[in-house]
This record gives structure tokens, sequence and C-alpha cells, in this order.
């Protein structure tokens, strides 16, 4: 749940393999020290590799006439529930991602409250253990999260564990325990829980646990996290770890994971100190880049503020360099999220040129592809989804009016058979379901080494290792072709594979360079030369 958005080269080889395939002999490209062994950059920790799909459950299908809110924020219909994602969980499936993002299904005290559109939302919950009526029945999510595991979709919910409805909580835990509460101040839509007492840790560490003991979840999205102080999410963490292991132990196939990834709006530093926590005694192990986002949406589009147009050095900027979090981290890179303006909405509020639409889309799409790391896509982006209009609508009132802002993003859900896509959008839809495959086939792009080359002006690169497999990730930002100049350390590999169009590419001597068009991302494995034994 959004609170504030108040914030908002040269040359860099790294040591590593270029060999590509076994056959290879490896070759160093500086004599310095290995960088830092951060968290995906080279091991197999299952978290790294998550494509997370999320979708809003009020909003995005209508599996059940009996159930959904029919109010809220956003230009849905508000009629979505539990019933309705299961019906569509093949079509996530076909995505190629391996993981559902649900956003709060617990008991919003509907009715109660006195604001059913923000217990729509779900983010104000008055009964941690019960599902919200609107949406279900706790038997209908367990139904929901069997059949996702069956087609090797992990499960994740949306925890809200800073704050609460304003009813407060209305039934105690399974073990009998409830959390203490304060006010969060006139105009606050809720209470916060005040962790000053150790009854509100034990309570949400009983939430953490129930629903990986009894349901099978696979990890959770906290909301707010800040909210919690680092001993508390500490704590957290390790009793949802805890409970994965012992399903593990029992057996289980899933439940397993353990994961967990906090949502802090704010800076580098801000999501360091108040979500990882200090090395020598880690927080959370993952949480939302939000800088690196707003990077990747002001080299190829505008952000929310209207702020675009910075070339590929906003990739690779001081604000948002993988260097600014702890080794633990695992930070998880996202296009949008239910909080913020979609992609699409941006490029029409920069005035790019319409023609140049959707390949902006595939490009933002290759730099998720390429991220070491876990990566989340927001339901619709596969499409391209934007509101029409939706440009000339920014102006004096528009945030007043709900149509300028985060909740332009919360539409209903669209597959085949509920909406007849553009040959445009069937595209893009297949773009990224090949750039989620590759990912599942090429362990470099989802937890390789990541030594950055170049990010100046219209391009960007990186080198990604993991184990002898090397790809190199490029990326053009601008509207005219790039040619990406080899450093010494790559001008001898000769013979390279594009993975997106599998085409063959054999780099003369005398040239060196490699060519991305206009608003492309490249991805380049290295291939062996068999003849010479080198590469």
């Amino acid at each position: 749940m959004r609170v504030s958005t108040g914030w908002m080269v040269g040359l860099i080889l790294l040591g590593g393999v270029l060999g590509g395939c076994s056959r290879s002999a490896p070759v160093s490209t500086t004599q310095s020290a290995p960088p830092t062994a951060f968290a995906c950059y080279g091991e197999a920790e299952s978290g790294c590799d998550l494509r997370i799909y999320q979708v809003m459950v009020e909003a995005f299908a209508d599996g059940d006439p009996r159930r959904g809110y029919g109010t809220g924020y956003g230009p849905s219909r508000h009629q979505g529930d539990l019933a309705g994602i299961r019906q569509q969980l093949d079509y996530i499936a076909s995505l190629g991602v391996n993981a559902i993002w649900l956003t709060p299904v617990f008991d919003s005290c509907a009715g109660q409250s006195g604001d059913d559109r923000l217990d729509a939302t779900g983010y104000f919950a008055c009964n941690y253990f019960h599902v919200d009526p609107r949406f279900g029945t706790n038997e209908e999510l367990k139904s929901l999260i069997d059949a996702a595991h069956a087609r090797g979709l992990y499960v994740i919910l949306d925890g809200v564990f800073g704050h609460v409805n304003r009813v407060g909580i209305t039934a105690p835990s399974p073990q009998g325990r409830r959390p203490a509460l304060t006010s969060g101040g006139a105009g606050y839509p809720g209470q916060l829980a005040d962790y000053r007492h150790p009854d509100t840790l034990a309570y949400f560490q009983e939430v953490a646990r129930y629903w990986i003991e009894h349901y099978g979840i696979d990890g959770w999205r906290l909301d707010q996290a800040y909210q919690l102080d680092v001993a508390s999410l500490r704590a957290i963490r390790m009793t949802v770890e805890q409970a994965s292991r012992e399903r593990l132990a029992r057996g289980e196939s899933w439940g397993t994971l353990g994961y967990l990834v906090g949502e802090v709006w704010n800076d580098a530093p801000t999501i360091a100190r108040t979500a990882y926590g200090p090395a020598q005694a880690p927080a959370l192990l993952s949480a939302f880049d939000f800088p690196l986002r707003y990077g990747l949406v002001q080299a190829l589009a505008v952000e929310e503020s209207g702020k675009g147009g910075q070339g590929a050095d906003v990739l690779d900027a001081n604000w948002n360099r993988r260097e600014n979090y702890p080794p633990h981290a695992m930070p998880n890179l996202m296009l949008g999220n239910h909080d913020l303006v979609r992609f699409g909405d941006l490029l029409q509020r920069g005035h790019f040129n319409p023609a140049d639409y959707w390949l902006r889309h595939q490009a933002a799409f290759t730099f998720l592809a390429a991220h070491s790391g876990p990566i989340t896509l927001y339901y619709g982006e596969e499409w391209g989804d934007e509101v029409p209009g939706y440009a000339g609508q920014i102006g004096q009132g528009c945030v007043e009016r709900g149509l300028c802002d985060d909740h332009v993003a919360r539409s209903d859900g669209k597959w085949p058979g509920n909406f007849t896509p553009a040959a445009e959008q069937n595209a893009l839809r297949r773009y990224l379901t090949h750039l989620m495959q590759l990912r599942t086939e090429h362990p470099a792009l989802w937890r390789g080494r990541s030594q950055r080359l170049v990010a100046q002006h219209g391009l960007y690169g990186v080198l990604k290792t993991a184990d002898r497999e090397q790809i190199l990730y490029l990326l053009n930002v601008s509207t005219e072709q790039q040619r990406y100049q080899l450093p010494p350390a790559l001008a001898n590999v000769r013979h390279w594979r594009d993975l997106l169009s599998g085409e063959q590419i054999t780099v003369p001597a005398a040239a060196a360079s490699i060519p991305v068009s206009a608003l492309s991302g490249r991805l380049l494995l290295i291939e062996a030369d068999e003849a010479a034994g080198q590469p």
C-alpha cells in the first residue's frame, strides 16, 4: 500500500570467466579481487528465481456472482474474488511465471468500518485468520492454493502486519492472542500495531506461521514493512523459515520456500536500514527495489512526477546501484504494481512516438528478465495495459477525481476469452512469455554475477555469469541504433547466440562490435569455438 512518493559511465569490468561453455578456458577480465558475492550472484537460492505475477483480488476476475465489493478505488468493476483467480490459473501459468501474489484476502469487516472502498483493497484487516467473505471462504482459498501448486505456482499472501482496521481486531487468534494497537492519528484510516508490546509480535508471528502450516502458502509480501522495527522483521522471517523447514522435514512439496519480500517505498539507504538490516544480523532478505524501478522508468518512459528521458546513465546511478544494499539482500524488481501508474500510462504522459509504445514495453521486459534476483509482474502488463486518454487527464484536480494517481492501475484483469486483444497485445504477451522461459533455461539471467560494462548515453550493458554460462545483456534506450564496442576481454569472442531470436552470430575480429536496435534489449550467450577450443 502506498503512503508517499516523497523522494524522488564508464567501463567497469570485474573478475569473471568468459568461457561461456565448459569447453572454453577461463579468461580473466581484470586482475582485481572478485566483487562482493551478493545474494543471487552465483547462488542457487530458490527465492532468486521467483517470477511473480501480482493480482488485485478485488479487481482481477469475477468467478462467483455472489462475491465482490462492487465499489472501490480505480476503474475496475470491483467484482473480483478467489474463484475468479482460480479459474484463470492456467492462463497465469502460461505466461511463464512461477508464483502468484494475492493482495490481502483477510476479513476487512465490510459494512462496519465505514469505508467499503478501502475495505475492498484488503489493506486494513480486522481478522487475520478468516478470508474476507466478499472474496470467498477459507476453504476456497485452500482450494486456490492447492490448484496453484498443481500448476507449479508458488502462492504469496500479502501480510499487513503494521496496521489494522479502524474497528480493531474483532476476534482472538486460534491461540487466544490479540495485538496491541494504537491510534494512527487524525485522518488515518486504521489503527497501528504497537510492537512495543510483546503480544503484538507474538500475534503476527502466529499469523505468519498459521497460513504456512495449515494452508501451505510459500511466502509473504509485507506491506509497509518500515512500520515494524528490524528486530520484529527478523523474528517474523525466522518464524516463516522455521515453519517452512518443518513442512520440508515432513516431506511436503509446497509451503517450503519461506520467502518474504518487504515494501519500503523510499530511497536505497532507507530500504537497507529499515528492511534489510545490518549484514551481521539480517532482518529481511528481500525488498522491492523501488530505486531501480524508477531508474528503469526514467530511462524508457517518464516516472509519475514527469521526469524521464534520462538515458542509460540512470540505470547505474549512485542512488540505485546494487551496492547500496547489504550482501544478503535479494532486491525484487518490478515495473509496476497497484500503487504505481501503469507503464503504458507513463508512456502516454511522456508523449513519446506512439509507434514506439510496444518497443518500449519489450525493452523494459528484457531488463526485468536480465535481473539477478526475484522479479514481479503486475497483471495487465503482459498486454501493455493503459487508460485511454490518460495523458489528457493530467492537470488540476485529476488526483482528487481518481484520474491520474495510482488507482488507475487497479483495473479488471484480461485474458484470452474475456477480451479481444490486438495483434500488438498478443505479440507483447508472447514476447514476455519467451523471456520468462529464457529465465528458466539460463541460470545466468536470474543468479548471474553481474559485471557492469557500460551505462552511458543510450546504451546499457552487463555481463551475467553463473557457473560457466555467460550472457551479455545490452539495452538501447535511445531511438537510434547503437553499436557496442566490445572491450578487450570480449573482443576475441567470435561466436554468440541471440537468445531472443535464436540467431547464431559471428563477430569479425576487425569489427569487434555488436549492433543494438533502437529501443531494444539483446541477450547474447557466449558460445565456444569447438574447432579452435577458444571463445
